[in-house]
């Protein structure tokens, strides 16, 4: 099982997860091509992918959804709500191959599981997802508005996850964003802090995880450096951390 962020930010989101031969793109934020090159330094051919899950509607999410169902033919996995939204502003052919889900639902794609798991982020529907091949548990877990109840038991199921680790609460009150900005980021609809983030690992994800991988990083208010300090200093997991890139593919992480 192995799970590779393709690009992780606000300037666009894919990440890729292959469990018992089934390949899945979590997000389409990034464009087709990216995709396609990103996934080939892998030898991996993206029109192989048997599935894009789309966590929520906002553009670093979905802005390249078309592309992915019209020139790769791969089937589109979203909730009602969300799919609705994204039609409005960013169509999407009805009559490519998408498949509907309810939050809270697990999905079965070829062999493998995925539980969606509704999230507080300010979005119509937003979901997380995670990945259970049957041996292993790989979660994609971002874009979560707050550390919400049932977050903690989904990391301690998990061998493996990417974890929102968004902004550094200092670099977000001195940075030049307005106040109401900066009110949303740290809401209870907005995005989870590096601290926030090494205090859910370190309760949650003793047990079983046997990797990390910080996303989500904040362009303006987060570096990857400062996110992997703050977890260090906070967290002092058992297990290696490492950080997404916003602007290009991450290491593969395997189990």
């Amino acid at each position: 099982m192995i799970a590779i962020s393709l690009q992780s930010g606000s300037s666009g989101n894919c990440v890729y997860v292959q469990a018992d031969g089934v390949g899945l793109l979590i997000d389409a934020g990034i464009s087709g091509k990216q995709a396609e090159l990103r996934l080939a330094r892998y030898g991996i051919d993206i029109r192989t992918v048997q599935g894009v899950l789309i966590s929520h509607e906002h553009a670093d999410h979905v802005s390249c959804a078309h592309v992915y169902q019209k020139k790769f033919h791969l089937p589109l996995y979203v909730t009602g709500k969300t799919w609705q939204t994204m039609q409005r502003y960013r169509p999407v052919s009805a009559r490519g191959d998408v498949r509907l889900f309810r939050a809270g639902e697990t999905l079965k794609i070829g062999s493998v599981r995925v539980e969606t798991i509704p999230t507080p982020h300010d979005a119509v529907d937003g979901v997380a997802f995670v990945v259970d091949s049957g041996r292993h548990r790989i979660g994609v877990l971002t874009d979560l508005g707050h550390v919400f109840d049932e977050l903690g038991p989904a990391v301690e199921s998990l061998d493996g996850v990417l974890l929102e680790s968004n902004y550094d609460p200092e670099m977000l009150e001195t940075g030049d964003y307005p106040l109401s900005l900066q009110r949303r980021i740290r809401g209870p609809s907005g995005h989870l802090s590096n601290l926030e983030s090494a205090h859910v690992l370190r309760s949650h994800g003793r047990k079983r995880l046997q990797w990390a991988c910080l996303a989500h990083l904040s362009q303006n208010n987060n570096t990857p450096r400062i996110a992997l300090d703050t977890h260090r200093t906070h967290g002092k997991h058992p297990f290696p951390v490492h950080a997404a890139r916003r602007d290009a593919v991450t290491e593969a992480l395997e189990l």
